[in-house]
């Protein structure tokens, strides 16, 4: 029978847990975009195809068709000029939370993201740049927990910026976190959860 033990990972210093001689490191929501930046939630998010919380639908995951879900949002301060969603897994079992989509540029006025957005880096329908999954593709990447593991929680994380950023397409997520610093007015958290 396997022993379970509690250690910090050497790397980042953040806990793990040995089973069976691995280490799972997991970053968890400390570490997640919205908390190093350290703004409070004040947008609202929804998904017309999942609830604040719910299961993500299998043809949103790497198990069905793997497209990008409808998202949406109002509650608005003045002054915005672009967006940026940072789709992040803090439950993965990796030092820093698994990117599954960095998009950005997306204009001030937008209220939304349809579903089935495609892999261009610079895309014209909707208007905005994507960056790079942690899988290092341009795009959104599905769910794709490891099995057995138990629900693992999406943050798509939504940034109302008061600038459209400097960035070129095909940026990461600390190019992006390094980017907004200081120019967000508005943030806001919608979560899903998936299990294998």
């Amino acid at each position: 029978m396997a022993v379970l033990h509690t250690l910090k990972c050497v790397t980042m210093g953040m806990p793990a847990l040995i089973f069976g001689g691995h280490p799972l490191c997991r970053a968890g929501d400390e570490r997640l975009a919205m908390r190093s930046i350290g703004q409070a939630e004040s947008i609202q998010m929804q998904s017309d195809a999942f609830g604040s919380g719910e299961s993500i639908p299998t043809q949103y995951t790497a198990d069905g068709q793997n497209i990008s879900p409808p998202i949406s949002w109002h509650g608005m301060p003045g002054g915005v000029e672009s967006f940026a969603l940072l789709v992040e897994d803090p439950d993965a079992p990796t030092p820093n939370p698994f990117v599954h989509w960095l998009a950005y540029n997306i204009p001030g006025w937008a209220t939304g993201i349809p579903e089935a957005i495609g892999h261009d880096p610079q895309m014209e329908q909707p208007h905005m740049l994507q960056g790079k999954n942690s899988a290092r593709k341009i795009g959104y990447a599905g769910c794709a927990p490891p099995k057995g593991d138990s629900p693992h929680h999406y943050h798509f994380q939504l940034f109302a910026l008061d600038r459209i950023l400097d960035l070129k397409p095909g940026a990461g997520r600390s190019d992006l976190i390094k980017a907004i610093k200081g120019h967000v007015v508005a943030a806001g958290d919608l979560i899903g959860t998936y299990q294998r």
